[in-house]
């Protein structure tokens, strides 16, 4: 019997029909499964529960099942949003509302190609959301990611405004290449400065690690991959405006520690080179030129952005507005930037969309010698006049004439000095993507990435400006680069649900060209201060086109891929990527290279064995292999290369040769990288506690390495995949609540450790050693090959005579390494056979956060640390010439130092053997890297949600940040006072750099000072 009934209100509140009681026959259910915002959700899934029928949504989020019996319970779900069961009971239309889950949200990640839920990933992949990295206010992402991601090292290549840092992957794998990740912004590889993006308009980061998550990249991926992923509006959103904005002043952390005026007269007239005050000195006058130079510098930022959606697309816009100024005069950082970004469904099978990312930058003042002339004049000597006006010129001792520095000369400059760099980039990427119809789950996607980098930079120096010489004649010089970038890519993929077993399969075929070229000219003796860079060909003097100044190259790559995904009942986990790549840039016959990879998860927790194990939510194992890639060959590096000579034939003949500085290799290949990972993640006590353990072993072969040639060949050498380098580490991250919610309090902490331990396996033709390249087989990659001082001579030393003829008391004691007499006497001096191989490698490093709030107030903290290995300071050491203790003329380095009334000292006597330096002065700038760092404390208060609910404001938030304001556990800040992280590489900031293998080297030099900001901000939607 069939009883006819009214509609009745179904679940959420929906109308839904209701129809005849029956249990005999199969009934068609409809409906449609929405967001709370009322958009539709593609790709929902519905099972009956209970089997492995079920259906997903389509791009307007309805559905159509079949089902049998009245009593059938469908559940709902879709990754981001809380799982939903309703009962069908007699209802023909079945309307659901799913309510998004914040945790869940988080769990979602980008593994390249695709997204997927952070219980299902098999590979090392770590997240980071934007509100995440924006706790760090900042000029860039790599300094906000620093000590946020397990296993990433983030270091300081500069403490100049706007200058993007180091970032290492699970160590360094590469001699020669390049060993920076691939940066994938919003789906294609990113060919731009790390500092074009702007921190603001990044809604999630994610790094993939190891080589069975970054595979997919093939010949890309060996340093690992960062996945940028920019803001986008929401479907069914209503418009919605934000203000992003911090500003404050930037003071000088710490100044360089250098001798007073008092100080300095000592170290003279204890030195046994008896020099003596020039003209403009005296031993009364105590200069402090730091202080006539350094300013207030100043952050700002301010970003307004714009979104919304409906049921069918969304779009998001911003606008940003960057500046930071030094602490040294004229120089300063600006950026301009938009983001933009639409997604458009055309119908049910079509949606279209684009991204955006521009930004214009300008840079001033990266060259001014501000800082080097501040720390080089003497303190003794007077930069005023009787009259109390300031000199132009002061003499120091055999330094001779010398320009007086000081933040009004520097500001009072105007046209008679520029140093600037202007940059636009444009990074865009088009998609179209077709849902195949009749095929559930089955979508084809096109996309199209055209990117665009332009630099134009020049500087002037006027006549005398910089100079003790006021007649030195002007200098000028342009540089000019251009990159343009273009890829496209072809992916087909396949997701679906079938009961407990969940697919994701995708196809890759990709094709990309990058091409750059760049321009450099210099010219001397300019006219005119009005010129300045902008008319070269106007020069009096001399114009020089340098031919290796002058740069091209273009570069192809063809791709294709294909991954693999499968889940059973989230219990087995598998992913199987298999990539091959073409590249241009190698020898016929050597171009294609095959990356496969493989891992597995086990999730534990869900294991019956396990169900009486209340307190653990999740504990899943990882096990992934694979091989990857490092694009290591420079374009045309096949072909060998060719460098000029001038040559003079006569007193007016000139011509310019040619010559083979590097032979062709047809047989040159990639440098490629083989990965063991081992993972496992937990989270227990209801999910208050969570982490991942991960252990793995890597080793790069065919690493790029220059043979060398006899000099009957006529050639130096060429490149050959030779050498091998092997990577080991283990890695932690813990992330707790504390508290949550009690009496209004929480307490969210965090904390990362990991370990890397580096050693290069192998060098060409079976060598063991490359002193000149301080590369050393079974140890680290960067190492410092120099003496280890061990103390200083002291005049009742035993042998002093024998180990350093011609010694004196005072000087530097280094470890000797020879054989000894019968009497404890050496068998000879100390020389170069006993210098050391030093290790930089730390024991391990990591970061830390954490956040307590207690209802509109909230205190967080963020740091980072590291123990152990070795740092270099050119401020310490010989190379940078301020620790000479000669006296000889400019300042020196506040330093306890020998004397025979001071013999505990920890720095030689003043003016001993060594030329301009002392011996061994090399080894005063190693010291104990360890340190631990506060980066910021932000203080937050977020207005009364009722408050602001009457004014129409959905989220307002003040907040005090104050950056770098402790430094603890460093040895050399105990020294010096100053910040322990680097902020030069090796050749940079030294008059006589150690040795050429230094430069790669990050190191402490005499760079812009680090500062501490204080900043205060606004965070505003309406």
């Amino acid at each position: 019997m069939l009883l006819a009934t009214p509609s009745i209100a179904g679940p959420n509140g929906t109308v839904s029909e209701k129809r005849p009681r029956t249990t005999s026959v199969d009934v068609d259910i409809t409906g449609k499964v929405t967001g709370e915002g009322g958009e539709g959700l593609p790709g929902a899934s519905i099972l009956i529960k209970g089997t492995t029928r079920g259906t997903i949504t389509d791009q307007d989020g309805n559905f159509r099942l079949t089902i049998q019996g009245s009593e059938t319970v469908l559940v709902f779900s879709l990754i981001g949003y809380a799982t939903k069961e309703i009962t069908v009971g007699t209802q023909n239309v079945v309307n659901v509302v799913l309510s998004t889950d914040n945790r869940l949200l988080e769990e979602v990640v980008v593994v390249g190609y695709g997204t997927q839920r952070q219980e299902a990933v098999t590979g090392s992949v770590v997240s980071v959301t934007g509100d995440v990295l924006r706790e760090v206010p900042s000029a860039n992402l790599s300094q906000a990611l620093q000590g946020r991601i397990v296993g990433v090292d983030v270091s300081q290549t500069s403490t100049k405004p706007g200058a993007a840092m180091e970032i290492l992957i699970r160590g360094q794998r590469s001699l020669r290449a390049d060993n920076s990740p691939l940066i994938v912004l919003d789906g294609i590889p990113f060919s731009g400065s790390i500092t074009d993006i702007n921190a603001n308009n990044i809604k999630s980061i994610d790094v993939l690690k190891d080589a069975s998550a970054t595979a997919i990249y093939g010949s890309r991926g060996a340093n690992g991959v960062i996945l940028i992923t920019t803001n986008t509006g929401k479907r069914g959103q209503k418009a919605q405006f934000s203000y992003n904005g911090f500003h404050g002043p930037k003071v000088v952390f710490a100044r360089y520690p250098m001798m007073n005026g008092p100080e300095f007269a000592a170290l003279r007239a204890a030195s046994i080179q008896r020099f003596q005050n020039t003209i403009d000195e005296s031993n009364d006058v105590d200069t402090d030129w730091q202080d006539m130079v350094y300013r207030t510098g100043l952050m700002a930022s301010h970003d307004i952005g714009v979104s919304a959606g409906t049921e069918h697309g969304s779009y998001s816009f911003g606008l940003g507005y960057y500046r930071e100024n030094a602490v040294v005069p004229l120089q300063d950082f600006t950026r301009y930037s938009l983001h933009g970004s639409v997604n458009q469904d055309i119908n049910k099978y079509v949606r279209l969309g684009f991204s955006t990312n521009s930004n214009f930058t300008i840079s001033n003042g990266n060259n001014i010698p501000a800082v080097g002339m501040a720390l080089a004049r003497s303190p003794i000597a007077n930069p005023y006049n009787p009259d109390g006006t300031m000199k132009t010129i002061i003499q120091e001792q055999t330094s001779g004439p010398q320009w007086v520095p000081s933040r009004e000369r520097f500001n009072s400059l105007g046209d008679s000095y520029i140093d600037q760099t202007k940059a636009y980039g444009s990074y865009n990427t088009l998609f179209a993507e077709l849902q195949i119809p009749g095929v559930t789950g089955l979508k084809y996607r096109a996309n199209l990435g055209l990117n665009f980098r332009q630099s134009s930079g020049g500087n002037y120096t006027g006549q005398g400006v910089f100079s003790g010489n006021v007649q030195n004649v002007s200098t000028a010089g342009i540089n000019n680069s251009l990159t343009t970038n273009w890829a496209i890519e072809n992916l087909l993929s396949y997701d679906r649900t079938f009961g407990k077993h969940e697919i994701n399969a995708v196809g890759l075929y990709s094709a990309q060209q990058n091409t750059f070229n760049s321009s450099s000219i210099a010219a001397r003796d300019i006219p005119s201060d009005a010129f300045q860079f902008y008319n070269l060909g106007r020069a009096d003097g001399i114009i020089t086109v340098n031919p290796a100044n002058q740069g091209y190259n273009q570069w192809g790559l063809l791709s294709y891929m294909g991954r693999v995904m499968y889940s059973y009942d989230d219990r087995y986990m598998v992913s199987v990527t298999f990539r091959a790549d073409g590249s241009s840039r190698l020898a016929p016959g050597h171009q294609w290279n095959a990356y496969p990879a493989v891992s597995v998860g086990w999730n534990l927790s869900k294991e019956q064995f396990m169900s009486s194990v209340t307190q653990i939510n999740q504990l899943k194992l990882r096990v992934g292999y694979g091989q990857t890639s490092n694009q290591a060959v420079n374009p045309y590096e096949t072909l060998g290369l060719l460098a000029t000579r001038p040559y003079n034939f006569g007193d007016d003949t000139y011509a310019t040769g040619f010559y083979v500085s590097n032979a062709p290799n047809p047989r040159l290949g990639w440098e490629f990288s083989n990965t063991l990972n081992f993972g496992l993640d937990f989270r227990a006590f209801s999910n208050r506690l969570s982490g991942t353990v991960e252990y793995y072993e890597q080793r790069t072969e065919n690493v790029l390495l220059g043979v060398g040639l006899p000099p009957t060949s006529g050639v130096g050498g060429y490149t050959a995949n030779i050498g091998q380098t092997q990577n080991k580490g283990i890695e932690l991250n813990l992330n707790g609540a504390l508290l949550d919610n009690v009496n209004g309090w929480s307490w969210d902490v965090g904390v990362n450790i990991y370990a890397n331990r580096n050693k290069l396996v192998s060098l060409s033709s079976g060598q063991q050693r490359d002193e000149g390249n301080w590369w050393f087989v079974g140890h680290p990659i960067n190492v410092i090959f120099d003496y280890e001082r061990i103390g200083l001579w002291q005049a009742d030393d035993a042998f002093r005579e024998v180990y350093e003829p011609g010694g004196n008391p005072g000087m530097i004691r280094v470890k000797y390494t020879g054989d000894y007499q019968s009497d404890g006497s050496p068998t000879r001096a100390i020389n170069a056979d006993d210098r050391q191989i030093l290790d930089m490698q730390p024991n391990f490093q990591g970061g830390f956060n954490t956040r307590v709030a207690y209802k509109g107030f909230d205190l967080g903290i963020v740091g980072v640390f590291k123990n152990g290995g070795l740092l270099n300071s050119t401020l310490y050491g010989s190379s940078g010439y301020l620790n000479n203790l000669n006296s000889r003329s400019g300042n020196n380095v506040k330093v306890d130092y020998w004397t025979p009334e001071n013999t505990g000292a920890k720095y030689p006597a003043p003016g001993g053997i060594g030329g301009d330096n002392p011996k061994y002065g090399s080894t005063l700038g190693y010291f104990d890297a360890s340190y631990l760092k506060v980066r910021t404390i932000t203080l937050g208060y977020n207005l009364n949600r009722a408050l602001l609910d009457r004014i129409g404001v959905t989220n307002l938030r003040v907040y005090f940040t104050a950056q770098n304001p402790f430094v603890m556990f460093s040895p050399y800040h105990r020294e010096s006072g100053m910040d322990p992280e680097t902020n030069s590489y090796g050749n940079e900031n030294a008059a006589v750099p150690l040795s050429s293998a230094l430069r790669r080297i990050l190191t402490i030099g005499t760079n812009t000072p680090s500062t501490r900001n204080y900043l205060v901000g606004v965070n505003l939607t309406f």
